[in-house]
């Protein structure tokens, strides 16, 4: 039978644009990502002005965000229902928060201690109608490999607390996951001694590319659809211990997005932790510029 002019036209169509598609959107489940931004990129300008901030952010085109800093009770000086309220109003949702849970295993914290404040985290999570609580740092005397096995443990205990209560919990890497230590590295022990189901993973695209051994793309491989989180965090040209803007650095972000169906990504989050030329406001806008642009 003849195709009638319409098909022909219509599937030709296609055709030309699945040679134009990058391959990452071809594969048939076309993720659409909210751009998001990290919190602690303008840490300053909250504090200073968190309503005028919030205002200029939205306009930037940010949509979501990833909250820190959160006490037990309070969202930047704000309980959760009145900070998500604030939210609302300026048409910000916040899918992920980083919560200090760290502090929780520190000398002189016990296992209710934990338990406590990752009960007080779910709490201001679902106020919040956010997904993913993340555990974001590690007290220099916690980073042994010792303490990693150790920690491995207690992230899946937390993990399924987490899960148990309706949420889902990610652990977000620097650095010093990446540094050898007789032949090993906390990274590599976190992957394999945490339950995936338990404990998903933040990908820092900045600290992955600064002070691995491989690339994020190959840490994605080893592991597939664990990395539902990452940090859109770029590398200055000139010293590569300073972040910049994103787009304007040295990582190929584009190259890496080209990963993200393997790696599972469900929110992407700008952050620029130093460097703010001329200040961190503009930074973030001109890196919501590139991002919309060229990777969303």
């Amino acid at each position: 039978m003849l195709q009638s002019r319409r098909q022909f036209i219509t599937q030709t169509g296609l055709l030309s644009a699945s040679l134009v598609l990058p391959s990452f959107l071809q594969a048939g489940n076309v993720h659409r990502y909210k751009l998001g931004l990290q919190f602690y990129t303008i840490r300053d300008a909250l504090s200073a002005d968190l309503k005028g901030t919030l205002s200029q952010v939205a306009g930037f085109g940010y949509q979501e965000a990833e909250t820190y800093g959160f006490d037990g009770k309070q969202y930047y000086g704000m309980s959760p229902r009145d900070f998500k309220q604030l939210m609302d109003e300026h048409g910000l949702t916040t899918s992920s928060g980083h919560y200090d849970v760290d502090k929780y295993v520190l000398t002189g914290k016990t296992p209710d201690d934990l338990k406590r404040y990752v009960d007080q985290c779910i709490a201001g999570a679902h106020i919040l109608a956010q997904q993913y609580i993340v555990w974001p740092w590690l007290d220099p005397s916690l980073r042994s490999i010792d303490n990693f096995k150790r920690l491995a443990e207690t992230f899946n205990t937390v993990g399924e607390r987490v899960k148990k209560g309706g949420l889902t919990f990610a652990y977000h890497n620097h650095d010093f996951e990446f540094v050898e230590q007789d032949g090993h590295t906390g990274y590599e022990i976190i992957l394999h001694e945490t339950d995936p189901a338990l404990v998903k993973l933040e990908a820092d695209l900045y600290w992955m590319s600064r002070a691995s051994s491989i690339s994020p793309v190959e840490w994605f491989k080893k592991q597939p659809g664990r990395f539902v989180l990452w940090h859109i965090k770029d590398m200055d040209k000139k010293d590569p211990d300073l972040h910049t803007t994103v787009g304007d650095g040295i990582i190929d972000f584009k190259k890496i997005m080209s990963a993200a169906q393997q790696a599972g990504v469900q929110h992407l989050f700008v952050e620029q932790g130093n460097n703010y030329v001329p200040d961190a406001l503009s930074c973030v806008r001109r890196s919501a510029v590139y991002v919309k642009k060229e990777l969303l």
